[in-house]
C-alpha cells in the first residue's frame, strides 16, 4: 500500500507516463502505420485481389464485405464496379512514389541553392533570397494549380509543380544554418589552412546541416503526399483510370450519402499515413535538433 500511495501525486491520481515513454509510443505507432501502408503499396500487385482499372457495372457500389461473381469485395466497389481495396493499394504506391521523388528533388535543389546563398552571401544571397521571397508570397495550392494549368495534368507535371514550390523550404533552412556555420571557428580554421570553398561546404558545412534536413524531409514527404492528393482531387493530377488516393476520394464525392466507403477508406489511409509520418518526424526532431529540450 505504501508503494502505491507513494506513487500517487497530491491530487490522488497516478502521475503521467514519462515523456520518454510517450515519445517511444508515438514512434512505435508511427512506424507501424507507415510500415503497414508502405508494405501495402510495395506489394500491391501481389495483395490486390483484382485489377484496379477493371470495372464491372453489374457489381457497382457493392458494400464492404459483399461478394461478386469471382471475389469478395473487402472494402466494396466504386461507381464503376472497381474493387476499392485494389485501387487503394495501387493508389498508395503512386502517392508515396510521388511524395518521395518530389522531396528528393526539392532537397537537392534547395540544399545546393541554400549553401551557395548562405556561404558566399553578397549578390548570390540577394538573388536567391529574392526568388524565395517572391515565391513564398504566393499560396502553395494556387501556385501549383497555375503551373499544372500551364503544363497540363499528369504525374510528371505534378512532380514539377510540387518541386518548384517545395525547394524554398530547404533553401531557407540551409541558408539560415550556413550563415551561422560559416562564422564558426572550425570553418575559419579550415579556411585559414587553405581549403577550397567546395571542400569546406561538402566536408564541414553540409554534415552539420544534414540532421535538420532529415527532420524537414520527413514532414515534407507527408505534405507532398497530401498536396498530390489535393491536386488529384481537383482533377489536376494523375488522370483516370490510374488510381491515387486523391482521385479515389474525388470519385466518391457524388456518392457520399449512398456509398460512404468510397471516400472513407482512402481518406482513413491518407490520414493514417500523414499521422504516422508526423510521429516519426517528431521523434527525429527530438533526437536530432539540439534546440529541442528532450
Amino acid at each position: 500500500m505504501s508503494a502505491v500511495a507513494g506513487s500517487l501525486d497530491r491530487s490522488g491520481v497516478l502521475p503521467a507516463a514519462p515523456a520518454s515513454l510517450r515519445r517511444q509510443a508515438r514512434l512505435l505507432i508511427g512506424l507501424l502505420l507507415v510500415g503497414a501502408i508502405v508494405l501495402g503499396g510495395a506489394f500491391a500487385p501481389y495483395l490486390a485481389p483484382a485489377d484496379p482499372r477493371a470495372g464491372d457495372l453489374a457489381s457497382r457500389l457493392k458494400r464492404p464485405g459483399n461478394r461478386g461473381l469471382e471475389i469478395a469485395y473487402v472494402l466494396g466497389t466504386d461507381q464503376l464496379g472497381r474493387d476499392l481495396l485494389s485501387r487503394i493499394l495501387f493508389g498508395i504506391r503512386l502517392s508515396l512514389v510521388t511524395g518521395a521523388v518530389t522531396v528528393a528533388i526539392t532537397a537537392l535543389v534547395g540544399t545546393a541553392s541554400g549553401l551557395v546563398a548562405g556561404y558566399y552571401g553578397g549578390l548570390a544571397d540577394r538573388v536567391v533570397s529574392g526568388v524565395v521571397d517572391i515565391q513564398m508570397a504566393f499560396p502553395f495550392l494556387l501556385l501549383a494549380v497555375a503551373i499544372v494549368a500551364v503544363l497540363g495534368p499528369g504525374l510528371l507535371n505534378v512532380v514539377i509543380a510540387l518541386a518548384l514550390w517545395g525547394w524554398v523550404i530547404f533553401c531557407r533552412l540551409v541558408r539560415t544554418q550556413c550563415l551561422s556555420l560559416r562564422e564558426q571557428e572550425f570553418v575559419q580554421a579550415v579556411r585559414a589552412l587553405g581549403a577550397r570553398d567546395r571542400r569546406i561546404l561538402v566536408q564541414h558545412v553540409l554534415p552539420n546541416v544534414i540532421p535538420s534536413l532529415l527532420v524537414v524531409s520527413s514532414f515534407q514527404v507527408a505534405q507532398m503526399v497530401v498536396a498530390e492528393s489535393a491536386m488529384s482531387f481537383l482533377g489536376l493530377g494523375v488522370q483516370p483510370p490510374t488510381p491515387t488516393l486523391g482521385s479515389i476520394i474525388s470519385d466518391g464525392r457524388a456518392y457520399v450519402s449512398t456509398a460512404w466507403w468510397i471516400t472513407t477508406f482512402p481518406g482513413v489511409v491518407l490520414m493514417a499515413l500523414v499521422l504516422g509520418i508526423g510521429f516519426i518526424g517528431d521523434w527525429l526532431r527530438e533526437r536530432l535538433d539540439p534546440n529541442v529540450q528532450v
